[in-house]
């Protein structure tokens, strides 16, 4: 692929496409518990992706996204878009999620990569497409891997897709024995 848009378009679709399988298979408690200090848990990061696409890729192009997202709004609570509530369905966020890349997507397409936008909220507002491309991109990889980490701790499944992890292929009594080997030169280093 050598047209620039369009691979870093499929690089974001594959990492939206990892994140939201994270979800597959876990209960709705594993997908909504707070899992670090701070809360982050599976669901939320598609729900804050959600915004972050709908701000980045409408409002920043002058093509909202034409569904009210209260967690943006100056009245709503800190990290709102962070976590869903026991009234919000898993449907109901991941298909938001869709709709909400679906709209981007359009943008990518209506866009050439040079086409100006504005950031209100940066200190330099004037972006183009392009570079808002790669600052989604990167914090989707970086949620996306968030997100890996999460569902290993949960249920040890690894990968960007169901049965395609990229860990070398070894039994459960290799992988307690690697994590013995780097817990022992961790200690050690330590001493």
């Amino acid at each position: 692929m050598t047209d620039p848009k369009a691979m870093l378009q499929e690089y974001l679709r594959e990492a939206r496409g990892a994140l939201v399988w994270k979800l597959d298979g876990l209960t709705e408690y594993q997908i909504r518990r707070p899992l670090t200090p701070t809360g982050t848990n599976l669901l939320g990061l598609i729900k804050h992706l959600s915004i972050v696409e709908a701000r980045y890729f409408g409002d920043t192009f002058g093509r909202p996204f034409p569904e009210h997202l209260p967690w943006w709004d100056d009245e709503a609570e800190p990290n709102d878009d962070s976590w869903a509530t026991e009234h919000e369905s898993r449907a109901e966020v991941v298909d938001r999620y869709h709709r909400v890349c679906a709209h981007a997507d359009a943008t990518i397409a209506a866009l050439r990569l040079d086409a100006p936008g504005h950031v209100s909220w940066w200190g330099s507002p004037d972006v183009t497409l392009h570079s808002i491309l790669v600052h989604v991109l990167a914090e989707t990889s970086r949620h996306a891997g968030h997100a890996d980490i999460l569902r290993e701790g949960l249920d040890g499944a690894t990968g960007m897709l169901p049965g395609n992890s990229n860990l070398p292929d070894h039994d459960a009594a290799w992988w307690e024995a690697n994590y013995a080997r780097i817990e022992d030169a961790a200690a050690k280093a330590g001493a």
